[in-house]
């Protein structure tokens, strides 16, 4: 289980460390999006972009716009910190998706910096990388969202959440859902690849996709979070501090 950096914003603006972290690894953080949610609207205007700001704007509930904000204020501190330059003027764009070649792949910018960003509500990871990552966090869901879709799963995951106790199954199944998610938006293509894709395990322990390394990450409780690496090297965090 990976312990994430907690992510902190004061009034005037991030003043803590750049993102670190050993080659073939990730560096994830994250984020009270409810605490910095005040410093993040402050900081908003003169830091994201104007489509940045325009998302902002479309969402319908207070609570949905301080996250996205404080989720993207964060990433552009982070990224701005790592690259040496004001969270402004970093450059965000899209690679092409491996499956139809559109505009929507992995989110990318200048400088050598993987990343992946996943938001619920009240909470944010991110993940930095050397090489592409995918990180995602979700609430664990009710018992009946569970039996709406375990059927969409790996055959296998479908079967050993029919295994559990019901009281087991919400835990099991954002387990697998989050590993899910990280290792298909790493790969760029999100859930439109498929639930049923790769067989990532609902245990105590992910199975690795071939060429990725899947962690559970550490998250809030009644939340699941996981990060995906295109890595055959360690694991995040493997064999040191991931708070150093």
């Amino acid at each position: 289980m990976y312990q994430p950096h907690v992510f902190t914003l004061p009034e005037d603006g991030y003043r803590g460390p750049a993102p670190r972290w050993p080659a073939g690894t990730a560096s994830v953080w994250q984020v009270d999006t409810k605490r910095v949610a005040r410093a993040a609207r402050s900081l908003a205007p003169r830091i994201l972009d104007a489509s940045e700001l325009a998302r902002v704007e479309k969402l319908a509930f207070r609570a949905d716009r301080d996250c996205y904000t404080a989720a993207h204020v964060a990433l552009r501190l982070l990224l701005g910190a790592r690259q040496g330059v004001g969270p402004e003027a970093v450059r965000l764009t899209r690679e092409r998706c491996p499956s139809c070649d559109g505009p929507h792949g992995r989110p990318a910018t200048d400088g050598g910096v993987h990343f992946s960003l996943s938001h619920t509500r009240d909470v944010a990871l991110l993940a930095f990388a050397d090489v592409p990552v995918g990180v995602d966090v979700e609430r664990v869901p009710e018992a009946r969202v569970v039996a709406e879709i375990a059927a969409q799963l790996h055959p296998a995951e479908a079967a050993e959440l029919a295994e559990l106790p019901q009281e087991g199954r919400p835990t099991a199944f954002a387990r697998v859902w989050t590993r899910k998610e990280a290792y298909l938006k790493g790969e760029g293509i999100g859930l439109a690849g498929g639930l049923n894709r790769e067989h990532v395990g609902t245990g105590p322990h992910p199975l690795d996709p071939p060429g990725w390394t899947l962690t559970d990450v550490a998250a809030p409780a009644g939340y699941a979070g996981a990060v995906a690496v295109r890595t055959a090297g360690r694991a995040p965090g493997e064999g040191r501090d991931p708070r150093k």
